[in-house]
């Protein structure tokens, strides 16, 4: 089969996903070791469905592109700014002591220096995909150990950049074309105008796109603002991801954030899992197998050199026992930049393409056993841990926590406003959900925490912090919209209570049958207010017209009780509300006469 069938080739990848990754998930392997193994049997070295690997691992890198932009949203620029120093400190030692220690070991082993140093380069690098895959699944992100990961691998993205400028200076090939002066402005020319594009038009772009009120057209949006990023930042020689991560900082303060999020996600896992798949396709087993020994040698020793250096890092970090091993083990593995610069190195003739070959199937073998290594930690080793410590400890500068978001207010219209400014006057902070991105514009202005973005969307709520909310409100003013949210509210978030406007006695009805209890009529409480205005207006003391008003709304209320159970009976109702409005008239006529026969007795009197 050939990759222009796509048709074919495309059921081939769902296929092969779909049968071997939940079997990995049901043996306790993890999903990432499931993709592996399903490339590895429709690759080259399985069943033969896929004889371009290359390209395949070309298209899927840019899974790992929307992974750093996804990072990028949950990291703001003050949050990035604070972090500076274990980015550039705690990564470069990583980088250079994994570098040299892993270049003195091969040069004692009686490699050529520039062999060592170009290998030790590129197996200093660590896997992206995998650490920030594992990390995500075992909620790492937001503990000292994930920061710090997070950290090092940034950094590492950072060197990658100066990693390949130096592999034409190394080689004996035909050293790389252009002026390194002129590469180096592009370079910072490109970096300059994501930034400043991003601060001046990315929001106002987005903005213009959010008024067509069409969700599909958003979410190709934030995929070509992905896309364009990356094309830049690889039209100069600069890394993708880098560049997609930088995007998604310069809009992790916007009110888009959310929306971007959830339009983003779906994509970036199915294409991460198309590169997991895609590595195990292109390990070249028949280069590993012409020299066993030497691979074998190559992938225990450069994983115990980076051991040994990433537990003295880690201890002089001062993470927790507890905490090292994983955070050993996932950066100790070689990382997908390994493949480009081992690549790159051949074609500048530093090695030979077979040298090159067994470098890159020793990375991709190093990538294959990390979640097996992870497994058999947690199997056997990790109770031992954990009686150490009294676990992860959680850092202020958490990457991926939850949305701390005890009130959920969904639509911030004229009914939501009236809502989320009582709670804002009280002390209680909500967080504020509306689809009209001119709102949600004004409001952020005033100070609010307010998000662009479709309520009725489960993932949009999870990311708003529906999980951990205690109430939801739903004030949008859609009737359909409204019972879809009540609908998804109750499936997945129970713990939350509800609060739920109504626009009318039929949207009333619908949502007693879903079982919500707190139920507001949007314009019944206003416009029995208007009608005590009235009343006084026509000579009515305060007092009696209040009165009268609550008397009216009691009965109104008891009016609904009695309709409710005949809500689909048509005629029924309507003979319940007119039976309803001939008994409220005859009880205020009857206290009319009343009240007037006490004003003639007091008069005689």
């Amino acid at each position: 089969m050939t990759a222009g069938n796509w048709l074919l080739t495309s059921l081939v990848f769902f296929g092969a996903a779909v049968l071997v990754v939940p079997l990995a998930r049901w043996l306790g392997l993890g999903a990432i070791i499931g993709y592996l193994v399903a490339g590895i049997a429709i690759g080259p070295a399985g069943l033969g469905f896929i004889s371009d690997p290359d390209t395949t691992l070309h298209v899927a890198e840019f899974g790992v592109v929307l992974m750093l932009f996804m990072v990028g949203l949950e990291l703001e620029p003050h949050r990035l700014w604070a972090m500076r120093r274990p980015i550039f400190g705690w990564g470069s030692v990583q980088v250079l002591g994994c570098a040299a220690a892993l270049a003195g070991v091969a040069m004692l082993a009686g490699a050529p220096w520039r062999w060592a140093v170009v290998g030790a380069l590129g197996l200093a690098l660590s896997s992206t995909a995998v650490a920030l895959q594992v990390m995500g699944e075992r909620n790492l992100l937001p503990t000292a150990s994930g920061q710090a990961g997070f950290s090092i691998l940034l950094f590492q993205d950072v060197a990658a950049i100066p990693i390949l400028a130096l592999l034409p200076l190394l080689g004996t090939g035909q050293a790389a074309a252009g002026n390194p002066w002129l590469e180096a402005g592009k370079a910072l020319g490109v970096i300059a105008a994501i930034v400043l594009g991003g601060r001046l038009l990315l929001r106002h772009g987005l903005r213009w796109v959010a008024t067509s009120r069409t969700p599909e057209v958003f979410t190709a949006a934030a995929l070509g603002l992905v896309v364009g990023i990356a094309a830049l930042m690889q039209a100069v020689g600069l890394s993708m991801a880098l560049g997609a991560f930088l995007g998604g900082v310069l809009l992790a303060e916007s009110e888009y954030k959310r929306e971007l999020e959830t339009d983003v996600e779906p994509f970036k896992g199915l294409l991460l899992g198309l590169f997991f798949m895609a590595v195990g396709m292109s390990i070249d087993f028949a280069a590993l197998l012409a020299r066993p020994l030497l691979v074998l040698a190559l992938l225990l020793g450069f994983l115990a050199v980076k051991v040994l250096v990433l537990s003295a890092i880690g201890r002089a970090m001062g993470l927790t026992r507890a905490e090292r091993p994983v955070w050993v083990l996932l950066l100790a593995q070689g990382g997908e930049f390994a493949f480009v610069v081992f690549q790159q190195a051949a074609d500048a003739g530093v090695f030979s393409n077979a040298i090159g070959s067994v470098l890159v199937g020793t990375v991709a073998l190093s990538m294959l056993i990390t979640p097996l290594l992870l497994v058999a930690f947690d199997r056997w080793l990790a109770p031992r841990y954990a009686a150490m410590s009294d676990g992860p400890h959680r850092t202020e500068h958490a990457l991926d926590e939850p949305q701390e978001a005890p009130i959920i207010v969904c639509g911030y219209g004229r009914y939501g406003q009236i809502v989320g400014r009582l709670l804002y006057a009280s002390g209680l902070k909500a967080t504020l959900l509306d689809h009209d991105p001119e709102q949600v514009e004004v409001m952020r202005r005033f100070g609010f925490s307010t998000w662009y973005g479709d309520a009725t969307r489960l993932d949009l709520l999870r990311k708003a912090g529906a999980a951990q909310a205690r109430v939801i409100v739903v004030a949008v003013d859609d009737v359909a919209q409204s019972l879809k949210i009540v609908d998804l509210a109750q499936a997945h978030f129970p713990q939350a209570q509800l609060v739920v406007r109504a626009r009318n006695v039929q949207h009333h009805y619908a949502l007693r049958e879903r079982g919500v209890t707190h139920i507001e009529r949007e314009t019944f409480e206003s416009a029995l207010v208007s009608g005590r205005s009235v009343l006084e207006a026509m000579g009515h003391e305060p007092h009696h017209a209040w009165q009268l008003a609550a008397r009216f709304r009691r009965f109104n209320l008891a009016l609904i009780e009695r309709t409710w159970p005949h809500r689909a009976d048509r005629q029924q109702l309507m003979s319940i509300a007119k039976q309803g409005s001939q008994q409220l008239e005859e009880l205020f006529a009857q206290e009319r006469a009343e009240r007037e026969q006490q004003r003639r007795g007091n008069w005689q009197d």
